[in-house]
């Protein structure tokens, strides 16, 4: 069995205190951000799910953990996450579960991504309100349907290679 170092996020639920920090200290080697509120840390694990489960049962206790993250994407692409759920939560989770079928990590992930996509389709609208606040909607479709336009390889899914033509940040 191979053991490896994973970079860890801990975010924390307040600023920790000066205590905090010293008996975390004694436990784990890490860098704290300027207001506390974040710290960085390496921990060996067999895996990036057993590194953060080993460091949230030393430090749990000693700090306020609200999230462990792994700081490095996985070869998928993906960031592990490690999150102490409340009683209730953890009840609607389980729930969902019996009545759907699927692994409560399937829920919590679908969860999750509909409440980003709801966040990035709100920040869109709200940008959106903001050209509106400043332009006539005549001149805000017409900038767009232009842009479209011009590089129509740039609105193809993510998934396929972007056209030379397009602009880097553009879709």
């Amino acid at each position: 069995m191979t053991t490896h170092q994973y970079a860890v996020e801990i975010s924390l639920t307040r600023p920790a205190t000066a205590r905090e920090l010293d008996r975390a200290r004694h436990r784990v080697r890490f860098a704290a951000n300027a207001d506390h509120t974040r710290l960085m840390t390496v921990q060996s694990g067999t895996s990036p799910g057993r590194a953060l489960h080993r460091l949230r049962r030393r430090l749990d206790t000693v700090v306020p953990i609200d999230v462990l993250s792994t700081h490095y994407p996985d070869r998928h692409g993906r960031v592990l996450l490690n999150v102490a759920l409340g009683g209730d939560t953890e009840a609607a989770i389980h729930s969902a579960t019996a009545a759907s079928g699927r692994r409560p990590r399937d829920v919590l992930g679908a969860r999750i991504t509909s409440a980003l996509a709801r966040e990035r389709r709100q920040r869109l609208e709200s940008q959106l309100s903001g050209l509106l606040a400043e332009h006539t909607p005549e001149n805000v479709l017409a900038c767009a349907a232009t842009l479209l336009a011009k590089a129509p390889d740039c609105v193809s899914p993510p998934s396929r290679r972007r056209s030379p033509r397009c602009r880097r940040g553009t879709r």
